[in-house]
């Protein structure tokens, strides 16, 4: 079947091409008798506009903003990294992606950051958001400036941020709640937990989920409080070493966040005996090299060049005021154990 063009819209109505261009994109300076016909063309015909022939027809440029955040989060590298190998590929499809390093843990740095922003700085914001009311209210006052926004990683659906682009965190932490469970099947025993912090929306739904499943499936095990270590290795170190040091009975360890460095030096130690099932997140060369050691047990991981190429979708998708492929971007919890790593490329 041929597609129908603006040009059989233009005839159907009885206007130039110009008139139908200035009804459709919304432009004053036509009569309302003019407008009806047009739209009553459109609607006959049922024409559907080719917003990516009309991007590149008015040379559109569009300019994206990824606030990351920085420090020596292996994860957030990765996602980094990933942006900026696709504002370099990217840019001869009329697509500007900028990278803004910012601190997760300080709310008040990351609103400051999202105040700044607007319409002539950048057309879409891609935000790992803390779930603090500073940033809720920063992402609400962007999106009121007319620049669509998406949280990254870990989500903000307190605000009107327009679409979330990252795992089911609930649904990793169930996850990690049952490899946990059934590596300590029978002998009562203590989970010790470490997370960057509860604040952070995934580190919390993260918890909650493992939780869920433990108390639930795996009563014989006790979770012991939440330790916070802000996702740095050396204080995941020391949370680990004291962990040990006071539970002579923990069985289990769950670093909820990042700094899985910091604790598997600390597991390393020649006075560990080995026997701690550790789980934890995302495939780094630092965890890869744990599970082929035998220090981590389980990694429940996310594709961080996927979440790049999928905000960067949905946000073009808002900008041209078109639907979102739900299914493509959809993000897929991965759980590796040193039998089914994948190679390295």
């Amino acid at each position: 079947m041929k597609r129908v063009t603006i040009h059989d819209v233009a005839n159907a109505a009885g206007v130039s091409l110009a008139t139908v261009d200035r009804v459709l994109n919304g432009r004053p300076g036509v009569r309302k008798a003019t407008i009806e016909r047009v739209e009553q063309a459109v609607e006959s015909l049922n024409y559907k506009p080719d917003v990516f022939a009309a991007g590149l027809a008015k040379k559109r440029v569009y300019r994206l903003h990824f606030l990351i955040p920085n420090g020596p989060n292996a994860f957030m590298e990765d996602l980094t990294r990933e942006a900026a190998s696709h504002a370099q590929t990217m840019s001869g499809d009329r697509m500007q992606v900028h990278v803004e390093p910012i601190d997760a843990f300080d709310g008040h740095r990351v609103a400051g950051t999202l105040a700044i922003l607007d319409r002539s700085v950048c057309d879409g914001v891609a935000v790992v958001a803390p779930a603090f009311p500073e940033v809720r209210a920063a992402i609400d006052r962007l999106q009121d400036r007319g620049v669509p926004v998406v949280t990254l990683v870990s989500d903000h659906p307190a605000s009107s941020r327009q679409h979330f682009v990252g795992i089911d965190n609930m649904a990793a932490g169930r996850t990690a709640g049952r490899l946990i469970g059934r590596f300590l099947p029978e002998s009562p025993g203590k989970i010790g937990l470490i997370a960057g912090s509860l604040g952070l929306r995934d580190h919390a739904e993260r918890y909650a989920g493992c939780e869920e499943v433990i108390a639930s499936s795996f009563p014989h095990l006790k979770m012991l409080k939440v330790r916070e270590g802000r996702d740095d290795n050396k204080r995941n170190a020391d949370l680990v070493r004291k962990l040990l040091e006071e539970h002579a009975d923990l069985a289990g360890l769950y670093n909820i966040g990042a700094g899985n460095r910091g604790i598997i030096s600390a597991l390393n130690a020649p006075t560990q005996a080995g026997s701690l099932v550790f789980v934890g997140h995302e495939l780094t060369p630092y965890t890869r090299d744990a599970l082929n050691s035998g220090v981590m047990d389980a990694v429940i991981a996310q594709d961080p060049g996927h979440e790049i190429r999928s905000a960067i979708r949905v946000l073009k998708a808002l900008c041209d005021g078109v639907p979102i492929i739900e299914g493509q971007e959809r993000i897929g919890i991965d759980v590796f154990i040193r039998d089914n790593l994948p190679e390295l490329s």
